[in-house]
């Protein structure tokens, strides 16, 4: 965490001098003299390293975070950001939101260019050599480091554009116009660089970082995770084969942008890449998270249920800091004393404190997602026999044994009962109950209640739930430096294991070594294991689903979406999937929270829009104004 802090005070003064170009694709660096003066020594030559890593984005930002992509959480009309509005089929080629092509501006901290980036980590790879205090291995690595940022800025352009250029040299400044107008590569000629380039800084990189002053620099384990998700990504459906959206999508020359034949082997080469990184990782000590600490609020006791002791192992795999679960973490903590980042609009308001300045109470997740969480048998809601599916919107009295997560004598919806610890870690809903604030809270929701909407004021959650799994259970919301920090997970082990058991069922199809990586996370989640709860056929209203690719497939598929929600993964992977027609075309979906009598409540209840038109959504659009200026790229299909 303190290499960041340090990192962010000099980003300040190395930014101008490393991005000072206007176009984001002039790749021709400029300020010669200070370029010099910046690697002379090693302490400003920091300032280089500080600013190739200050370009990853930051989604603990409200406003300039991939996390809203998707439809697994609603806001407020007057409280949208961009990314709600571009879900909602407001992008536009004019001016597009939300894009890492030309960055974007939000209130707090922006989103970079990652050209820029690329630029700056160029900038770093071909002159660290010049300093004179620094020793060949040390210079190694921090050339590897700028090596790995510049793949993944490559890969995260990729993701949202499809074919890209690929700037792996910064040209001199002789370079004529024509050669600095790049053209677009196509798909496999980018994961081929962003693989070999991910490679090369593997060699040169530590084997893991654990000084706590370099939390978040980039090593061998985190270098082998983040290929593996290329790999997956490269065998994935949008990018392998995909004839059926980019058959027409060439280039000048008439070449394909996107490969037209499936290859069944880009699965295996994920598979094995996801099983390297695993054992890397384990190697080096980690392990799935699972909280061992005292029980705050629960005494002893209680604490022996094991519903209790789930939600707390799932719910502390995001928010203790550096924990064994996290392979990298972005070491700006989420909610550093700052307004704009994401547990403040998360977190719930107090309505007994005096001051409720960072608890804003609007980013409520959605019905859909609600929906998409297991029942207490480890089976979908709508594939559990025992779960009355077909009234789940119906309001029950709610049980004597059901009172560790639910109001005991209370009332509340079907759907909100008997469901899995990860639902009870990651949601709140009425008659509930959530640890906030240092204490527990019974949620009482519906309009002019304790919890629920106060008149008509625009703090509120729009479809009746709350989010809990971003808001770490000790934050106070009275004011900014109040919240408990913790790094935003870039990427867990967990899910490493959901890529390994993705990519071997599509290599081969359901075995024991798919369901035991899909085990280590249902364990830890408190749910039978796959074999278990699918072989049921007293529960399970498909039995044996687990036994074919297909039905294996949409296993994992709802496993990856639970386990990983809100963390900023559902956009990407329902694209990847080619899903979007299935997930974000749907209108979105709550409770009635303008209703105060319960029978008014528990209706559902239309509060916004998905819009996504295919292909054209599938991939971002370049703005008219990059266009121009290098008449060599080519538009995405659509736009």
């Amino acid at each position: 965490m303190n290499f960041n802090k340090k990192f962010i005070a000099l980003i300040i003064c190395s930014i101008s001098i490393l991005t000072s170009c206007e176009d984001y694709l002039d790749i021709v660096p400029d300020g010669t003299q200070e370029l010099r003066l910046l690697f002379n020594r090693k302490e400003t030559a920091y300032n280089a390293l500080a600013n190739s890593y200050s370009y990853l984005p930051q989604n603990d930002g409200t406003y300039a975070s991939y996390v809203l992509m998707s439809d697994e959480l609603a806001v407020p009309v007057p409280k949208e950001p961009d990314a709600i509005r571009l879900m909602k089929g407001q992008q536009t080629v004019s001016s597009p939101l939300m894009g890492y092509w030309n960055g974007y501006g939000a209130i707090g901290r922006g989103q970079g260019s990652l050209w820029e980036g690329i630029r700056s980590c160029n900038i770093l790879i071909e002159n660290i050599d010049l300093v004179v205090d620094m020793n060949q291995s040390e210079k190694n690595q921090w050339k590897a480091e700028a090596k790995f940022l510049k793949a993944y800025y490559h890969f995260l352009l990729l993701s949202n554009y499809g074919p890209i250029p690929i700037i792996d040299v910064n040209l001199p400044i002789s370079t004529s116009d024509e050669e600095v107008r790049v053209k677009r590569e196509t798909v496999d000629d980018c994961f081929t660089y962003i693989l070999q380039t991910i490679d090369e800084a593997i060699n040169d990189l530590p084997v893991k970082i654990i000084g706590n002053n370099d939390v978040g620099r980039i090593d061998q384990v985190i270098g082998k995770a983040i290929k593996a998700k290329v790999l997956l990504f490269s065998a994935s459906p949008l990018f392998n084969g995909n004839s059926e959206f980019y058959s027409n999508f060439v280039n000048s020359n008439g070449k394909h942008f996107f490969n037209q034949t499936y290859d069944e082997s880009k699965w295996d080469l994920a598979a094995k890449a996801a099983k390297e990184a695993l054992d890397a990782d384990l190697a080096q000590g980690s392990s799935i998270y699972y909280y061992t600490g005292a029980a705050p609020l629960f005494d002893t006791n209680n604490f022996q249920f094991k519903l209790v002791r789930d939600q707390y192992n799932h719910r502390f795999s995001i928010t203790d800091p550096w924990n064994s679960e996290l392979i990298w973490g972005n070491s700006n903590p989420v909610t550093n004393g700052q307004f704009w980042q994401i547990q403040s609009p998360a977190m719930m308001k107090n309505p007994t404190s005096s001051s409720v300045e960072a608890s804003w109470q609007w980013l409520a997740p959605t019905l859909r997602i609600a929906e998409t969480y297991y029942t207490k048998n480890g089976l979908p809601i709508d594939q559990d026999l025992s779960f009355d599916y077909s009234d789940r919107y119906g309001v029950t009295n709610i049980a004597f044994n059901q009172r560790f997560y639910a109001q005991f004598g209370n009332r509340t919806a079907k759907l909100n009962l008997n469901r899995e610890a990860r639902f009870y870690a990651s949601i709140g809903f009425d008659r509930g109950i959530n640890r906030t604030w240092g204490s527990i809270w019974n949620l009482k929701m519906r309009k002019s209640e304790i919890h629920g909407r106060i008149a008509n004021t625009g703090d509120y959650l729009l479809t009746g739930y709350a989010l809990k799994k971003l808001v770490h259970q000790d934050s106070e919301g009275d004011a900014y430096n109040k919240a408990v920090t913790y790094p935003w997970p870039m990427i867990r082990l967990s899910d490493l294991y959901l890529m390994y058991a993705e990519a071997l069922n599509e290599l081969s199809g359901p075995s024991t070594e798919v369901y035991n990586a899909l085990n280590v996370i249902r364990e830890r989640a408190g749910i039978p294991t796959v074999q278990d709860a699918w072989s049921n056929a007293a529960l399970a209203a498909t039995p044996n689903k687990h036994t074919s690719k297909e039905g294996l497939r949409e296993i994992i598929q709802q496993e990856r979406m639970i386990e990983l929600a809100f963390e900023g993964h559902r956009y990407y992977d329902i694209r990847r999937w080619k899903l979007a027609d299935k997930y974000f075309t749907a209108p979105i979906q709550g409770w009635s929270v303008d209703e105060d009598s319960e029978a008014n409540y528990y209706r559902i209840m239309s509060v916004g829009q998905r819009s996504f038109s295919t292909p054209r959504d599938y991939f971002q659009p370049i703005s008219f104004t990059e266009l121009s200026r290098n008449p060599n790229l080519i538009q995405n299909p659509g736009w």
